[in-house]
C-alpha cells in the first residue's frame, strides 16, 4: 500500500512538473535588406531554439529581398532544422526573402501582405542572365516541393515564362496577395498578429523567446557593408604603402593591419574569405615586410607582396557561392580600384602639406643643421688645401699621409700612388682629403 502512494506520489509530481514546463516559441525578426550579416543571427536562432527543445520557431519577414547568397544560407539554416519552423509574413517577402519564407514548414501571412518576384537582377535593377535565373528556379521549386507547395507558382516567381492557368499568363511575374497565396496553397493560413498565429498552430500558450541580433553581430554586418568594406581596404592600402616607402614600422603600417584584420575577419565569418584568401594575404605580408626589414630598396619580393594581398582582397569581396556572379566581379573591382586610388592620394596629399603643417613642426626639426652653420659630425680639412707630404702607405686608392707633420687618411685622385712617393692635396670634401701624386 505504501508502495502504491509513492508511485501515485511521484506521478503526480512529474505530471506537474511536465504540464508545467508548457509550450515555448522562439521568435526572430528578418527584415530590411538580406545581406550576409543576417546569416550568422538566423543560425544562431535555430541552434539555441534546437538546445532547448523549442517547439516552433517563428520568423517575423518582412523585406525587398537583397542577396541570392545571403538568401541561400539562411534557406539552409531553416531547412535544416529538426523544429517546426513558420514564416509569419506581415508585410511583404519579395525575391530573397520568398525563398526564406518557402524554406519554412508552415507560412501565415497578415491580410494585405504579399510575396514573390523572385527573379534575380543586378545593382542596377536589371534582369541577369539565364544562368543565374536557371539557379534561382530550381532553387524555389526544390525548397517549394520539400514543404508541399506548388512548384509551378514558386518558379513563376522567378520566370515570367511559366504560365499558372487561373493566375499569371505568359508575360507575367508571379506576386502574390495573402488571399492568393492562401487561395493556392502557399500560405498556410492568414492572421492579424502573433496571438492568432500561436492559436492557428495550437501554440496559443507557448511562452514567446524572442531572440534578437548581438552586438558581435551587428558589427559583422557594420563591416560587410559595402562602404565600410572598401574603408577598411583603403586603411590597410595606406598602411601598407606607407610602410613601404619610409624605415621601420609605425603607425600607419599598425593601422593598416587592424584595418585589413577587421575585413578578413568579417569575410571569413560570413564565408566570402576561406583560409585561402587568408594564406595569400599573409604571404603577401611577409613578403612586403622582408622588403622593409632585410631587403633594402624595393623590388621583386614588394611587387609580389602587394600584388598577393590585392588578389587576396579581390577573392574576399566576391562569392563563388551559389555561382559566380559578373556584377559581383565589377563591384569587387570598382572598390579596390577606389580604396587603391584614395590610398595613394592620401600619401601624395600627406606627403605635400604634412611637413608644412604646424601640428607636424611639433614632431620634427625644421632647421636645416648645415656646416656653415657650425654643425659638423666631424672637423673638416680644409687647411690641408694645397700642402704636400709623403705617402705612407700604398694608396689603391685609399691610404695614409703624413701631411704637415700628421698622419692623415687620404685618397688619390683616379690613380694608385706607391709608398713613399710625394704627393699634394688637391681637393676636401667634407671629411675626405683627395691627393695627386706630385711628379718632379
Amino acid at each position: 500500500m505504501k508502495r502504491i502512494k509513492l508511485l501515485l506520489a511521484i506521478s503526480f509530481l512529474f505530471s506537474i512538473c511536465l504540464f508545467g514546463q508548457g509550450k515555448k516559441i522562439y521568435f526572430g525578426v528578418i527584415e530590411g535588406d538580406i545581406d550576409l550579416g543576417l546569416s550568422p543571427y538566423i543560425s544562431r536562432l535555430v541552434s539555441e531554439a534546437e538546445k532547448s527543445n523549442a517547439d516552433a520557431i517563428v520568423f517575423k519577414i518582412n523585406t525587398f529581398g537583397g542577396r541570392v547568397d545571403a538568401a541561400t544560407q539562411i534557406k539552409d539554416a531553416i531547412i535544416g532544422s529538426k523544429i517546426t519552423t513558420i514564416a509569419f509574413i506581415n508585410n511583404r517577402a519579395i525575391s530573397a526573402g520568398a525563398l526564406i519564407a518557402l524554406s519554412c514548414k508552415n507560412i501565415a501571412m497578415v491580410p494585405g501582405s504579399s510575396i514573390g518576384a523572385a527573379t534575380v537582377v543586378d545593382q542596377t535593377g536589371g534582369k541577369v542572365g539565364e544562368k543565374y535565373q536557371s539557379y534561382m528556379r530550381s532553387e524555389m521549386r526544390s525548397t517549394a516541393e520539400r514543404n508541399g507547395r506548388r512548384t509551378d507558382i514558386a518558379q513563376g516567381m522567378v520566370d515570367e515564362r511559366i504560365v499558372v492557368e487561373g493566375l499569371v499568363d505568359s508575360t507575367q511575374l508571379i506576386t502574390l496577395t495573402s488571399d492568393e497565396a492562401h487561395k493556392y496553397g502557399i500560405a498556410d493560413t492568414l492572421v492579424n498578429d502573433l496571438n492568432e498565429l500561436l492559436s492557428a498552430f495550437d501554440l496559443k500558450d507557448a511562452k514567446v523567446i524572442s531572440v534578437n541580433i548581438n552586438w558581435a553581430e551587428e558589427v559583422v554586418r557594420f563591416l560587410n557593408n559595402p562602404i565600410v568594406a572598401s574603408l577598411l581596404i583603403m586603411i590597410g592600402f595606406f598602411g601598407l604603402f606607407a610602410e613601404v616607402k619610409t624605415p621601420g614600422w609605425g603607425l600607419p603600417g599598425t593601422a593598416g593591419l587592424i584595418a585589413l584584420a577587421l575585413f578578413f575577419g568579417s569575410s571569413y565569418i560570413l564565408q566570402l574569405a576561406s583560409i585561402i584568401e587568408i594564406l595569400l594575404f599573409l604571404i603577401g605580408l611577409s613578403l612586403i615586410a622582408l622588403e622593409i626589414f632585410v631587403i633594402p630598396g624595393f623590388g621583386i619580393a614588394g611587387i609580389s607582396g602587394i600584388v598577393l594581398v590585392i588578389v587576396s582582397l579581390f577573392l574576399s569581396l566576391i562569392s563563388t557561392e551559389p555561382y559566380f556572379d559578373f556584377d559581383m566581379v565589377s563591384v569587387a573591382i570598382i572598390q579596390l580600384s577606389a580604396a587603391l586610388l584614395f590610398s595613394l592620394g592620401g600619401i601624395l596629399i600627406l606627403a605635400k602639406y604634412l611637413p608644412k603643417s604646424r601640428w607636424f613642426s611639433r614632431f620634427v626639426l625644421s632647421e636645416e643643421e648645415t656646416a656653415e652653420r657650425g654643425f659638423v659630425s666631424y672637423p673638416s680639412e680644409t687647411e690641408l688645401l694645397g700642402a704636400e707630404g709623403i705617402a705612407l702607405t700604398n694608396l689603391r686608392p685609399a691610404g695614409s699621409a703624413e701631411i704637415n707633420g700628421k698622419r692623415v687618411d687620404v685618397i688619390a685622385d683616379w690613380e694608385y700612388i706607391e709608398r713613399g712617393k710625394k704627393v699634394k692635396v688637391i681637393r676636401v670634401e667634407g671629411i675626405k682629403v683627395v691627393v695627386k701624386e706630385v711628379r718632379e
